[in-house]
């Protein structure tokens, strides 16, 4: 938060620096500069500021030959405005400067406290009748259209991250970065009633590709579906966990998954593994998919990726059309399936995917 506050405090001070040949800055609680027009100064401890604060009985207040107001009411606070000098012109400076960090950081505040009440939402971390109540109190419209993004690291976890999806959309009060754990960091923005599905995998390639260009940190971008209501969010925030989970057993080649584009895969990854053992041992009753070995495989994704056209299969194999027809009937005395049929494709295909799903489980314990 103080370092957010702090790149706040310090584009306001740097608007003002041209207007005023003073220097102006801000120090926190323990008299540390934390913003200030002479770059010098920055970390710098002004102890004896906050220590002649605390004594102040008036909103202004000289100390170590620069006139100071504290940001906010009152002639005490956290953080304290400071101009170089004691005289009439360095007062007025004073005023305007701690009225305009004042606003700045009153807005800023407006916009932590609606970030942590959708962080709440998301995490179910809030009763749903106090969802209206709060959101009434904030201002905050419940029923615009919004779109939840996940953005997870692969490699580690990396701050920068945060900091840089932050500096691409939290500057707009429509849209929230929020850090939800080591690797996650999600991403909610409003968006147009209606927006399709292609504009918002666009909008998350932008994020993955900035990142990986800017920052040479590997990262996947799952989507939820619309969010029309903020009950929804998170349920939303849900669907793009899912999507990215699906996305490693089915999609693992993909940076950008959509909860939408999922198709059975997500079916199947909702499935107990005890039920999808049941599935694999009904439809290779005859033979086990262990059985088949990697050239077997390779044919049968080839056929399924070509649309189970033999001819284009056959092209892509580099083999003769005859030979592949020799394959399939291997494959049907083996198994019982006519993988040219498309019933019995659906259904081997299904089973591959059934099979990749109870791996990607395995591997995990």
């Amino acid at each position: 938060m103080l370092i957010m506050l702090s790149r706040i405090f310090q584009s306001v001070i740097l608007q003002m620096k041209d207007a005023s040949k003073r220097c102006i800055g801000v120090t926190d609680d323990q008299g540390n500069v934390i913003a200030s027009s002479d770059l010098s100064l920055m970390g710098a401890t002004l102890g004896e500021i906050q220590l002649v604060a605390q004594e102040a009985g008036t909103d202004l207040f000289v100390a170590a030959n620069r006139t100071c107001r504290a940001i906010g009411t009152g002639g005490r606070g956290a953080y304290i405005a400071f101009v170089d000098g004691q005289d009439e012109m360095a007062r007025s400076i004073c005023i305007l400067a701690a009225v305009a960090l004042s606003e700045a950081k009153s807005s800023y505040d407006d916009k932590h406290d609606t970030a942590t009440f959708v962080k709440n939402i998301i995490s179910d971390n809030i009763l749903p009748g106090d969802v209206y109540v709060r959101a009434k109190e904030l201002s905050f419209d419940a029923e615009t259209p919004r779109a939840v993004f996940i953005v997870r690291q692969e490699d580690g976890a990396e701050m920068a991250v945060l900091e840089h999806l932050q500096e691409m959309f939290s500057t707009k009060d429509k849209e929230f970065v929020l850090s939800m754990s080591e690797t996650d960091v999600v991403v909610i923005r409003e968006i147009a009633s209606g927006c399709e599905g292609e504009e918002l995998e666009q909008t998350a390639v932008q994020m993955q590709q900035s990142i990986e260009q800017e920052l040479g940190i590997h990262c996947v971008v799952g989507i939820g579906s619309q969010v029309n209501h903020l009950r929804e969010l998170a349920d939303r925030y849900k669907e793009a966990q899912t999507a990215i989970e699906v996305g490693k057993v089915f999609e693992n080649e993909k940076t950008v998954i959509s909860y939408e584009s999922l198709g059975i895969g997500r079916i199947i990854y909702q499935l107990p593994n005890t039920l999808c053992e049941m599935f694999l041992a009904e439809v290779f009753k005859k033979c086990p998919i262990e059985a088949l070995d990697q050239e077997t495989l390779y044919t049968i994704n080839k056929f399924f990726e070509n649309n189970l056209n033999v001819s284009e299969t056959s092209r892509k194999l580099f083999v003769h059309r005859n030979t592949l027809v020799y394959r399939l009937e291997k494959i049907k005395k083996l198994t019982g399936l006519d993988l040219r049929e498309f019933d019995h494709a659906i259904v081997f295909k299904v089973a591959l995917m059934v099979k990749r799903y109870l791996d990607s489980q395995n591997n995990r314990y």
